[in-house]
């Protein structure tokens, strides 16, 4: 089982978030920098499959989850990844891990509400809808007209609904329940990692 599952992204995606949930839902949580960054680079091919709509978001967490994973050889967990920036004055500097950790952030809570539309979708084959909402509700509002006017574009060139799931591997039905597992795992994650940001009054929105 473990061979036929090996090259579906989906099922691996599932099965790593929901190893994260686990963690964070916990009473004490504290999340491994090498776990968290090697889950959050399976979700890259995603940004890929999109196409050119969203080459300026893949380009952008691939470089983002590469810097984490990096520091995973010598950070344990993302509180002490984030008290060390801290630490260091350099918290909203380009290239420091925190700032880094926000912009994936935005990238998994991205594909959630993808997923989330995606599912609330069926039977609709252009996935125009769903990414632009998607990619409005997360990171429009953080881009400038530029970025956002070449998204627009960019849409009328996504896969079909039944392209996505071709390069994902995957049927209708299963493809469904491996999307709503992401999205019931990161959903605690997400808001894991925003009160964390908060908790020490870093902020989210920058």
């Amino acid at each position: 089982m473990a061979d036929s599952d090996a090259d579906k992204p989906l099922r691996k995606i599932s099965t790593a978030f929901k190893e994260l949930a686990v963690i964070v839902n916990s009473p004490s949580p504290e999340v491994p920098v090498a776990q968290f960054s090697h889950a959050c680079s399976l979700v890259s091919p995603l940004f890929g499959c999109l196409g050119i709509a969203f080459k300026f978001a893949e380009m952008d967490y691939v470089a983002k989850v590469d810097d984490l994973v990096r520091a995973s050889s010598s950070i344990s967990t993302l509180v002490v990844m984030m008290d060390k920036d801290i630490e260091a004055n350099c918290v909203r500097k380009p290239g420091s891990h925190t700032r880094n950790l926000l912009r994936v952030k935005r990238g998994l809570d991205m594909v959630k509400v993808l997923f989330e539309q995606i599912i609330a979708s069926e039977g609709d084959n252009s996935l125009k809808d769903p990414a632009t909402k998607s990619y409005a509700q997360v990171f429009a509002p953080h881009h400038g007209w530029a970025i956002r006017k070449a998204v627009s574009l960019g849409m009328y060139a996504l896969p079909t609904r039944a392209h996505l799931l071709n390069m994902l591997k995957e049927d209708e039905a299963a493809a469904k329940i491996h999307m709503q597992s992401y999205v019931n795992s990161s959903a605690p994650l997400i808001t894991y990692l925003d009160n964390l940001f908060l908790s020490k009054q870093l902020g989210i929105d920058w």
